[in-house]
């Protein structure tokens, strides 16, 4: 991975296993990532792959069956020297500092999210608080604020609203709200649009663009819909079974895509003027057990390219302009229909 100075987020062959009974689920299984100060990185795949699990460790969310095996996860924050979260205690004073204020996460189903029985208001104002010196004044002020900046209409009345009286658009826009409320450097996005109407879904994506040109934050979006990626992230990273299949700029990953799931998942998305010229084909097979992954490269049984040396331990190959891609095929070219 790249060692650009402007890298916000460092994560080396993270690993994150699950101990379920007598299985050993390899839910994250050698993760390197690098995020972009600034920029948006789409960390796509289908579920099940590794995706959320990637995000709580990275906030030290883990419930207790599971264990981070090995890696590092370097902050580089504009705010204090560069630290390896893995290091810290995850209900530690430096973890709890740095989670809600320096990296924030808005989740899939804001109603998991919000307690039915407190005001909006005091929901946002309750991190301001934890975080930082001030009054409850102040913070209500700086809510109000945050709820104005997201369009939210009749601001003053609703902030001292309940969850139930808000739609699923509006309920999101309060996730945003309590995501960003403390300026934080990072803002993880998981599926944050899974749960709304296609409509909702662009006006929540626009926004959280125009927000992060304003105020200048770095995201990773986390979803299996490349449509979203396509249209909003500037990096890409392809993910199956715990492993970053390929890697790179939303350009090259689109346009130049180097591994056969990456091309897969593309053919089977939905084109806007397509008029069925072009029918979708599923991706055939199903996911292995994440208890029992085939060794070498987990795809290789539902690749119509697979080789014997898939069966083999894979490293990234560098096929140009930091497009790294894990895949025998992949040494220097693209893989084509019909290789």
């Amino acid at each position: 991975m790249s060692e650009n100075k402007d890298i916000l987020l460092s994560i080396r062959n993270l690993k994150t296993h699950f101990h379920v009974r007598k299985r050993v689920i390899r839910a994250v299984d050698g993760v390197s990532l690098d995020v972009r100060a600034g920029k948006t990185l789409g960390l796509v795949g289908e579920s099940g792959c590794g995706k959320s699990i990637t995000a709580h460790t990275i906030l030290r969310l883990l419930p207790k069956t599971a264990r981070i095996k090995d890696g590092e996860i370097i902050f580089h924050s504009r705010k204090r020297q560069p630290v390896d979260l893995l290091k810290l205690q995850p209900s530690g004073k430096e973890m709890r500092g740095i989670r809600g204020n320096d990296i924030s996460m808005i989740f899939q189903d804001p109603m998991s999210s919000l307690n039915p029985v407190y005001r909006i208001g005091d929901q946002i104002v309750e991190s301001i608080l934890e975080h930082e010196n001030t009054t409850r004044a102040e913070a209500m002020e700086r809510a109000l604020e945050m709820l104005k900046r997201l369009s939210i209409p009749s601001a003053e009345k609703r902030i001292r609203e309940y969850p139930h009286q808000f739609s699923g658009g509006m309920k999101q826009r309060v996730m945003i709200a309590m995501g960003l409320i403390c300026n934080p450097e990072l803002l993880i996005a998981d599926e944050p649009t899974t749960a709304l109407d296609v409509t909702i879904q662009a006006q929540i994506l626009e926004l959280m663009q125009e927000l992060q040109r304003q105020l200048g934050f770095t995201i990773i979006l986390i979803t299996h819909n490349m449509g979203i990626v396509a249209d909003v992230a500037d990096d890409v990273a392809v993910m199956y079974m715990g492993k970053i299949m390929e890697f790179g700029s939303k350009e090259d990953v689109f346009l130049r895509p180097s591994h056969p799931y990456t091309r897969a998942l593309l053919k089977s998305v939905p084109v806007l003027g397509n008029s069925g010229r072009d029918l979708l084909e599923p991706i055939r097979g199903s996911t292995p057990d994440p208890s029992d992954l085939p060794e070498g490269c987990s795809f290789a049984p539902r690749c119509d390219f697979a080789k014997p040396e898939c069966g083999q331990a894979i490293p990234y190959v560098d096929v140009g302009n930091g497009h790294l891609v894990r895949c025998v095929l992949a040494e220097g070219r693209e893989v084509r229909d019909g290789q």
